[in-house]
């Protein structure tokens, strides 16, 4: 006779299971600082000397707000259009950039703009000179309140995709490592470009499903 007709899961059974559950878990992310337990969304640090991005909870996160250049700053969490920004194509391709997308951040220990773009070898440095950046700031007064080391300009310009955005560093980071990872060949694969599409339109608060993939 079955003694457990309905399956009820019995102890040395159900002990088993329960083993076997806790080896699945995902260990839980934890701040870079001070080890707590992380939720999903958490804010991020930059380490000024390294160009490294830390993960962290709320509490360490806040020691660091407004810190100036100290060691960690922490990186803002918005990204904001600037829809009325002025490039033209003469002084983009001035930049001699090899790709349509960049970001260019301030340096707090010298005040210089870094130029980078993303590549199939991670973030690359590109040359910006003193007057490059000052006549692009000056046909957009709002980069001159752009937060050192820690927010950025980053620019769309695939296909004839025109956009601007103060964006976090990590943002832009995440974005090289998209195509670090997905690029493939000499034109990058139609896969990397889906994803740069998919970046972007999650930036811009949208749905990319069934949206055709940006080109070069």
């Amino acid at each position: 006779m079955n003694d457990n007709p309905m399956g009820v899961p019995q102890p040395d059974n159900a002990f088993s299971l329960l083993r076997r559950f806790a080896r699945r878990r995902t260990p839980a992310e934890r701040c870079e600082l001070c080890s707590a337990e992380l939720q999903p969304a958490h804010p991020h640090l930059l380490e000024v000397e390294k160009r490294q991005i830390l993960c962290s909870c709320e509490a360490c996160a806040v020691l660091f707000s407004n810190q100036g250049a100290g060691h960690y700053r922490r990186i803002p969490r918005d990204t904001r259009k600037l829809a009325a920004f002025v490039l033209s194509d003469e002084l983009w391709q001035s930049l001699m950039i090899p790709i349509n997308l960049a970001f260019f951040h301030r340096q707090a220990a010298t005040g210089r703009v870094v130029a980078m773009y993303p590549s199939p070898a991670g973030a690359i440095e590109s040359a910006l000179s003193f007057d490059t950046w000052s006549e692009i700031e000056s046909q957009n007064p709002v980069l001159i309140n752009m937060e050192s080391e820690v927010e950025t300009l980053l620019v769309n310009r695939v296909g004839q995709t025109r956009e601007y955005y103060l964006a976090p560093i990590d943002q832009c980071y995440r974005l090289a490592g998209l195509i670090r990872l997905h690029w493939k060949g000499l034109s990058g694969g139609n896969e990397v470009w889906q994803h740069i599409a998919n970046f972007f339109g999650e930036i811009r608060g949208e749905t990319q499903l069934g949206q055709g993939a940006l080109r070069a």
